[in-house]
């Protein structure tokens, strides 16, 4: 198991590993989060949109400084519905297909961050493979450390029924509620995790095959939680009008 900051113990590499980090924050771990958006310092204001009829979300300052300079997200939420859109990776397209029903602000983030171009030229920075029992790629860390985040954080959207099949997306978050930033996971192979992590979305059939074929070369180390062997850079995402 690598030893990392909780922004990249987001995904956790075990279940266990969930209870051993537990909540406290003075930790050695969790000194350095998975969003590095976890410190939830004074409230900003965020923007409103125009014509905008979502629900009002949120989106407290972390104390940290944003990997990439970004807007906050529109409040309130400017999404509805499902939408589609499209990462362009170094594999190969991948189509994604958000839940703005279930989760609003988290989609209402994401779309955010990917029209401003928060995402383009990043790499996925973390692979779990099937020996841990959780199968994710986790992605969207400009800094490729697990360390970076866009400055704020996001509310929880989760439900006790909430699992985690393969091609879901999902939201990266340290263990303290509240604390999703911009790093997410792509599930490539179903697992087990405790339902504390958005589900925001899914991908489609040939983008989650891309990922498993990548997935099964391992990690750079051959260790079961490293660096992907083969990288999977996001060059840009796109959202559909």
């Amino acid at each position: 198991m690598l030893k990392r900051p909780l922004a990249a113990l987001a995904t956790l590499a075990a279940v266990s590993l969930l209870a051993s980090c537990g909540d406290d924050e003075s930790s050695p771990d969790a000194g350095d989060s998975p969003a590095a958006s976890a410190s939830s310092g004074s409230e900003k204001a965020t923007p409103s949109a125009e014509g905008a009829s979502g629900p009002t979300c949120v989106y407290p300052q972390d104390g940290q400084p944003a990997a990439k300079d970004v807007e906050l997200p529109p409040n309130p939420a400017a999404v509805k519905g499902t939408i589609e859109g499209s990462m362009a990776t170094t594999i190969g397209d991948i189509g994604i297909s958000l839940d703005a029903k279930a989760s609003p602000c988290t989609v209402n983030s994401f779309v955010s961050l990917a029209e401003q171009g928060y995402f383009d030229d990043t790499t996925c920075h973390r692979l779990t493979t099937a020996d841990t029992g959780i199968e994710v790629l986790q992605c969207g860390d400009p800094t490729g450390t697990g360390t970076g985040g866009p400055g704020y954080t996001i509310e929880d959207e989760v439900t006790p029924d909430t699992t985690y099949p393969a091609g879901t997306l999902a939201m990266a978050k340290t263990p303290a509620p509240d604390s999703g930033g911009s790093q997410f996971f792509i599930v490539y192979g179903d697992t087990p995790l405790p339902p504390e992590y958005t589900v925001f979305g899914s991908i489609d059939e040939a983008g989650l095959k891309a990922v498993q074929e990548a997935a099964a070369e391992g990690t750079t180390d051959g260790g079961p939680d490293g660096q992907p062997k083969v990288a999977v850079d996001i060059e840009s995402v796109t959202i559909d009008d």
